[in-house]
């Protein structure tokens, strides 16, 4: 399969790419490559071959979520700039 240089030039525009003519040259020939590759993969059998969403096994490394007691509260405020009963206070931002 091949792609001709005014594709390659619709593919530009579309992409706000501006190409000089000696670059549509060289990224028919590149995309030619490319697609040959792609070509060679379609006629491959991967009947029994599993999906994967990976190469590689992947498995988490994250700690067991073990509950514990939390802050209380006045702990949690005691060094805060501003306060109101149990919360933080903050600048207002929006105008």
């Amino acid at each position: 399969m091949s792609i001709d240089k005014e594709t390659i030039g619709h593919v530009a525009h579309l992409a706000r790419i501006e190409l000089q003519p000696n670059e549509l040259d060289k990224l028919s020939g590149e995309l030619h490559a490319i697609l040959g590759f792609i070509d060679k993969l379609s006629n491959l059998n991967v009947e029994q071959v599993k999906p994967a969403s990976h190469i590689l096994p992947i498995s988490n490394v994250l700690r067991e979520d073990v509950p514990h007691v939390s802050l209380l509260p006045e702990k949690a405020l005691e060094n805060a700039p501003g306060k109101k009963g149990n919360f933080f206070t903050v600048p207002k931002i929006i105008e």
